[in-house]
């Protein structure tokens, strides 16, 4: 059997989105479960829609999500150059073989012209094939036409590894331009040559090129060439499944949730289960059991809809699982400002708090500010708080001053807290929801922390007494 060879063809015309990022996992994931190789090869022939870095952006969302190509562009391999503008002599030497066998001419229509043929099409209520304007007579190609090839249109069956059987009538074949008047060859031939001298094994695609296979293969047959194995990706939707995410419809950069704290692992996971699942209700993988589990045949045919509650909740999952030391140092860059003068195991401990609850590292200023300094005191968090709002100030007030004069006589270890949270419960004849929602307003002014006598005892006596005085100066005042 040949060694299986993937590859990952963007155009650097932006940034990368989930979509084109999933057609890079899975030809990965099946290079590697195969110990197969690879290939990163940038497809550049649009030169007037190429994006400034957006080659370098290309190579950085790969390596940060840990997928490392065998060859490329920046570390070359057997088969370079791996970019296509390096590459026009390939492409011309192939043209020459397909003009030779009658194959192949030169266009001498201008696009004016074309479009004529167009608008006659449409006035006859028929589709347009080029095929039906092709010249009788053309003249000999030398570089300054486009080059298109000649079709033979004929009906085709074929295997796709993920849709199944396919077919399709010869009306969809069409004379399609090979190189055009620049001097670039076009996506639909120069791919072809290069798979074909670069080995691949494999082609994964999105479904928008199902519809212009047909004319590939009709290309194949004119070549000589065996396609290699054909696999088509279904759709990622949008969050509301109604159309194909993208970036117009505000599809997000896959970096863009690296510098948000999502771990790479959780986007090879989540990224991984858009179309694909090993056949069991298992959602959490390690990046070794997606290598080991996946498969072509558990891609599904139907679009997979794209859900970020469920990535939030993939990534919280995995950091929970993180040892507390791993996680330090992954989440290092996204500590508040005020944090940068604590003890390092001061920020440990307190890192442990909200692991819990920690969804992404974005989050961590949010949880943890109030850890470092002394917030002002917010009124809006009692007034909109749906149990404290119910009550008067001075009734907070009266509850609030008990609580201090047991936490005064506390030796504020997480246990002899939690004992009196509970006595007072029976004291002030509130219930948690009342009393502890008080407490954690006046000892954090955050609107949500991590669990109370935990937290109370990191902050420490001091500093939650000398909260709760301000929490009640501003009680008295109101």
């Amino acid at each position: 059997m040949k060694t299986v060879r993937t590859r990952f063809a963007p155009s650097p015309t932006g940034f990368l989105h989930v979509g084109g990022i999933r057609t890079a996992l899975f030809a990965w994931l099946l290079a590697r479960q195969q110990n197969g190789q690879f290939i990163l090869r940038f497809e550049d022939t649009d030169k007037k829609r190429e994006v400034a870095g957006a080659r370098e952006h290309l190579i950085d969302s790969l390596k940060t999500l840990g997928l490392a190509y065998d060859e490329g562009p920046d570390i070359g391999g057997p088969f370079a150059p791996y970019t296509q503008s390096e590459r026009l002599e390939h492409y011309q030497a192939w043209a020459q073989k397909l003009i030779a066998k009658g194959r192949a001419y030169a266009d001498p229509y201008s696009a004016e012209e074309v479009q004529a043929f167009r608008d006659q099409a449409r006035a006859n209520k028929q589709p347009f094939l080029y095929r039906n304007y092709r010249p009788e007579v053309t003249p000999t190609w030398d570089g300054t036409m486009p080059l298109r090839f000649k079709s033979d249109p004929k009906p085709y069956s074929w295997h796709d590894a993920v849709m199944g059987e396919l077919s399709t009538g010869p009306e969809v074949i069409d004379d399609f331009i090979l190189i055009k008047s620049d001097g670039y060859p076009t996506y639909n031939f120069a791919h072809i040559i290069d798979d074909l001298e670069m080995e691949i094994t494999h082609i994964m695609r999105g479904q928008e090129f199902l519809s212009s296979q047909p004319n590939y293969l009709n290309l194949y047959e004119a070549l000589e060439i065996t396609p290699p194995i054909l696999a088509t990706m279904p759709h990622i939707l949008a969050e509301n499944g109604n159309k194909k995410l993208s970036k117009r419809d505000g599809a997000k950069d896959v970096l863009d949730y690296i510098r948000d704290g999502y771990l790479p692992e959780t986007l090879v996971n989540f990224i991984a289960s858009l179309g694909w699942n090993d056949g069991t209700e298992q959602e959490l993988f390690s990046v070794s059991e997606v290598i080991t589990k996946f498969s072509l045949e558990h891609v599904q045919r139907s679009g997979a809809r794209f859900d970020e509650k469920r990535l939030e909740w993939m990534n919280g999952a995995k950091i929970r699982d993180l040892p507390l030391a791993d996680l330090a140092a992954r989440s290092q860059s996204f500590w508040p400002e005020s944090s940068h003068q604590s003890a390092s195991d001061y920020k440990l401990a307190v890192l442990g708090l909200i692991q819990e609850r920690l969804k992404f590292f974005a989050e961590i200023p949010q949880l943890t500010e109030f850890f470092f300094e002394d917030l002002p005191v917010d009124p809006n968090l009692i007034t909109t708080n749906k149990q404290l709002k119910k009550y008067t100030f001075t009734e907070l007030k009266t509850w609030l001053e008990t609580c201090r004069q047991s936490f005064e006589a506390s030796d504020f270890s997480a246990a002899d807290l939690t004992e009196r949270l509970n006595r007072l419960l029976e004291t002030t004849g509130q219930k948690p929801g009342v009393l502890f929602s008080l407490i954690r307003i006046a000892t954090t002014q955050a609107p949500a922390s991590p669990a109370l006598a935990e937290t109370m005892a990191l902050l420490g006596k001091e500093r939650c007494l000398r909260r709760i005085d301000q929490q009640l100066t501003v009680l008295t005042a109101a």
